[in-house]
C-alpha cells in the first residue's frame, strides 16, 4: 500500500473520482474507516481532507474555518463507498447540530438502505426544510406503515420541496409494502 505522501490528491476532480482514487491507493476499508472518523470529529489530515472535499478544502487548509464541512465531506464519501462499520456514525450524524450534515446523512441512510427509522422520523420536524425533505426521502426507502401519517403531514409543509421529497415517498412507500 503507498503512503500518503506519495499520493496526489486532484482538487478538482468529481468528488466520486477522488474517493475512487483514494480507494485505488489506500485500500476500500480504509477510506471508509477514515470518512466515518471525519464523520465523528476526527482529524484524518490535510492530504485526505482534500480527497474528500476537493477545492473546498483547500479553502480550510488556507484558513477558512472548517465549521462542519470536514463531517459533510465524510458523510458524502460514504454515498461512493461504503461498509456497515460506517453506520454508527451515520446514525451519530442524523443528530448533529450542524443542518447540512443531518440532511448528508439522511441521504447516506436512502442510498444504503440502513435501518434508521426512529431518527428519521425525529427528522421530519427538523427546523431545516432540506433536512426535512431528506428525512421524507430515506423514509420512502426505509419507513414502513407507521410513517405514512407524518409523511402525510408533510404534504402541508411551507416547503414546495418539502412537500414534493413527502409526495415520492408515500409513492415509494406504498409500492415497496404492497402485497405481490
Amino acid at each position: 500500500m503507498a503512503s500518503e505522501s506519495e499520493f496526489t490528491v486532484q482538487i478538482d476532480d468529481s468528488p466520486g473520482d477522488r474517493i475512487t482514487a483514494a480507494v485505488a491507493r489506500f485500500g476500500e476499508q480504509a477510506v471508509i474507516d477514515r470518512c466515518a472518523s471525519l464523520l465523528m470529529g476526527g482529524n484524518e489530515g490535510e492530504e485526505f481532507l482534500l480527497v474528500v472535499g476537493g477545492r473546498h478544502a483547500q479553502g480550510v487548509l488556507d484558513g477558512a474555518p472548517p465549521l462542519y464541512w470536514p463531517e459533510v465531506w465524510g458523510a458524502r464519501a460514504l454515498t461512493f463507498v461504503w461498509a456497515a462499520t460506517a453506520a454508527s456514525a451515520v446514525h451519530r450524524g442524523l443528530g448533529d447540530q450542524a443542518w447540512r450534515v443531518r440532511e448528508m446523512c439522511a441521504r447516506v441512510v436512502f442510498l444504503r438502505r440502513l435501518d434508521e427509522r426512529e431518527a428519521l422520523a425525529a427528522l421530519l420536524t427538523d427546523e431545516v426544510a432540506r433536512v426535512r425533505g431528506a428525512a421524507a426521502r430515506a423514509l420512502g426507502e426505509v419507513g414502513d406503515a407507521s410513517h405514512v401519517e407524518a409523511l402525510t403531514r408533510l404534504l402541508k409543509d411551507d416547503e414546495k420541496e418539502v412537500r414534493r421529497s413527502a409526495h415520492d415517498a408515500l409513492v415509494r412507500l406504498e409500492k415497496r409494502t404492497a402485497a405481490p
